[in-house]
């Protein structure tokens, strides 16, 4: 598998390839937005990302920053080998639904306590996700949940050939 070329940052970007991996969890001081059917879904300049090699970063929001009656818990779950056991919702709003939008670790592993019930978004899934009001494009793919800001550089895991990375 041929692994691909960094594009190179420029003034006040990061790149995806000095991520570490194992990922690195970090607060992030932005404001962060999820909107889906007209509602705010989530609302915080309070949430943490998880920075991971060739992958955008996952952002995860405190639960008291989401109007929680807009997800619902479902069954099913998925398993990282850095962070553990993750359960998921789908959202729900003004009877549109998103299935397994968001998802969570309730006892995540200890390098990553500090997200315990917080909650990730699929920016694929919602109508907006927003970054200090820039709109996140989706991470290519629709496994991973990585958001793509202008500030952040790939190539990025996720699309076609891209498994091996």
């Amino acid at each position: 598998m041929r692994m691909p070329t960094p594009i190179k940052p420029g003034i006040g970007q990061e790149s995806v390839w000095d991520y570490p991996r194992p990922p690195r969890l970090e607060q992030s001081p932005k404001r962060l937005q999820v909107v889906f059917s007209g509602a705010l879904v989530a609302d915080s300049d309070r949430a943490w990302r998880v920075l991971e090699t060739s992958h955008p970063p996952v952002y995860y929001i405190p639960p008291d920053h989401i109007n929680l009656k807009y997800l619902n818990a479902i069954n099913g779950s998925s398993w990282c080998e850095w962070k553990g056991q993750a359960s998921y919702y789908d959202v729900v709003v003004n009877k549109k639904v998103a299935r397994q939008a968001a998802w969570s670790y309730a006892q995540p592993a200890a390098a990553f306590s500090n997200i315990k019930n917080h909650i990730a978004f699929y920016a694929w899934a919602m109508d907006a996700c927003l970054v200090d009001g820039e709109k996140a494009r989706p991470q290519p793919g629709k496994f991973y949940g990585g958001w793509i800001t202008d500030d952040v550089v790939g190539p990025f895991k996720g699309g076609p050939g891209s498994r091996g990375w």
